[in-house]
């Protein structure tokens, strides 16, 4: 398996633009929080989370190869099921469907980073005092970062997750590296 360091060489050097390596980090810092709350391998998901959209600037144009090709880049760096869940977290284009507990947890943290980012941004406080109230209002307003898939944030729950506690713990570990993602 690639090392956290490896795996961020690996993602910078495929020319992500700056708020691709935000969203990556986001992620990432959701799916080890989620690893922590389910006492799941928290380098193994945080990694997934990290890399996910590793393929992203030579698929955007083509969204239905969009996370297979990274899954056949890091054949040999991850796991089996991590190599899954990042094929699965783009299951409605490219037909691979999520099936287990990890591809669902994926699938809701790498989308609900753009729910709270989006929050964070319109607030003076940025991630101060954000919490699940918060944020399910903001879900009520489809205009509010439209782009964003409220029932794929809902999947928290087949990852057995409450919504509020899954919203109020992504705020949390976004928070925890919040210098790195402008949100501070």
């Amino acid at each position: 398996m690639l090392t956290r360091e490896e795996a961020w060489e690996l993602l910078a050097s495929k020319g992500q633009e700056r708020h691709m390596l935000h969203h990556a980090l986001e992620t990432e810092a959701v799916m080890r929080g989620l690893a922590r709350r389910l006492e799941q391998d928290e380098d193994v998901w945080g990694l997934t989370g990290l890399l996910h959209d590793l393929d992203f600037h030579e698929t955007k144009d083509i969204p239905d190869e969009h996370a297979l090709r990274a899954a056949t880049w890091l054949a040999d760096a991850l796991p089996g099921e991590a190599l899954q869940a990042i094929r699965a977290h783009n299951g409605e284009r490219n037909g691979i469907m999520p099936a287990a507990q990890f591809d669902y947890a994926l699938r809701c943290a790498e989308t609900v980073t753009g729910l709270v980012s989006a929050a964070a941004l319109v607030r003076p406080t940025k991630l101060d005092g954000l919490g699940a109230k918060s944020l399910k209002k903001k879900m009520k307003d489809k205009a509010f970062a439209a782009a964003v898939n409220r029932e794929i944030i809902r999947e928290c729950e087949r990852v057995g997750v409450s919504l509020d506690d899954f919203l109020n713990d992504a705020v949390a570990s976004i928070a925890e590296i919040a210098d790195q993602v402008d949100l501070k």
